[in-house]
C-alpha cells in the first residue's frame, strides 16, 4: 500500500489530498468520488492536528491510500491522544444556523462522504483511521 508521512500542518493538506486523490483517479474514480475521498481525508487530517494533537507541527500523520477491488482503502495513522469517536454527537442540522455547534461535524462528513470509516486505538502502534469507498457507476 502506498504510504506517505506528513508533519502534522495545515498546510500539508494540498499534498495529503493531492496523495489520495491520485489514487482514486487511477482507480477509476470519476470526479465527485475523487472529491469525497479527498474531502474525507481532509476532515479527518484536520481533525488529528487539531483535536489530536492540538495544534501544527506537533505530530506526524501518516497517510496510506490503495486501489482495492471495487473501490479505495485510505489509512491514517497518528500518534495523538485516543478518543472514543461515539462519544462525538451527530450535528443537530435542524437548529438555526446561530445555535449550530461546529462540534462533531468533521466526523460526520466523513462517515457520509465514506462507505466505511473503522477506528482503532493502540498506544504503541498509534491510532489508526481506516476509510473505504466503493466506486459506483455515474451514469
Amino acid at each position: 500500500m502506498p504510504t506517505r508521512k506528513f508533519i502534522g500542518r495545515y498546510e500539508n493538506l494540498a499534498a495529503i489530498g493531492k496523495f489520495v486523490s491520485r489514487i482514486a483517479q487511477k482507480a477509476g474514480f470519476d470526479a465527485a468520488q475523487v472529491y469525497a475521498v479527498q474531502l474525507a481525508v481532509d476532515e479527518a487530517c484536520t481533525n488529528i492536528i487539531e483535536h489530536g494533537y492540538g495544534g501544527e507541527g506537533l505530530g506526524e500523520i501518516e497517510c496510506a491510500c490503495d486501489i482495492t477491488p471495487g473501490g479505495v482503502t485510505v489509512q491514517l495513522r497518528d500518534w495523538s491522544a485516543g478518543f472514543n469517536p461515539e462519544d462525538i454527537p451527530s450535528p443537530n442540522y435542524t437548529v438555526p444556523l446561530e445555535q449550530l455547534k461546529p462540534r462533531g461535524a468533521g466526523l460526520y462528513l466523513m462517515r457520509q462522504m465514506m462507505d466505511d470509516v473503522q477506528f482503532s486505538f493502540d498506544p504503541v502502534r498509534g491510532n489508526l483511521l481506516t476509510m473505504k469507498k466503493r466506486k459506483t457507476d455515474s451514469s
